[in-house]
């Protein structure tokens, strides 16, 4: 079952911001880490940020010093907040768990469009 909702995306130009929420329910919130995961049109899904139940973070290069991921444990919720947008982060947004196995169980994820 899909246990997460992402919500937030939207259309904006280059330099906008945006926030993303990603709500989870059932057992999945209680791993030890939560990712946010983008797929770009024609391109792969690619992990752009991550983040452990302590709090710890991680991202891909192509969006270190412009994304933050967070996590509140207590509602379960986790957050992405990009700002200076690029049309390279146009994609379908997804949040799921940090996992080495492959994932099968995606929910259905939000689109953020950056126009130039």
């Amino acid at each position: 079952q899909v246990q997460v909702v992402e919500s937030g995306g939207g259309l904006v130009q280059t330099g906008g911001s945006l926030r993303l929420s990603c709500a989870a329910s059932g057992s999945i919130f209680s791993l030890n880490a939560m990712g946010w995961y983008r797929q770009a049109p024609g391109k792969q899904r690619e992990l752009v940020a991550n983040i452990t139940s302590g709090g710890r973070t991680n991202y891909a290069d192509s969006v270190k010093g412009r994304f933050s991921i967070s996590r509140d444990n207590a509602k379960k919720m986790v957050y992405l907040q990009m700002n200076n947008l690029k049309p390279d982060d146009t994609a379908v947004y997804y949040c799921n768990i940090i996992a080495t196995f492959p994932i099968k169980s995606w929910g259905k994820g939000t689109l953020v469009t950056v126009s130039s």
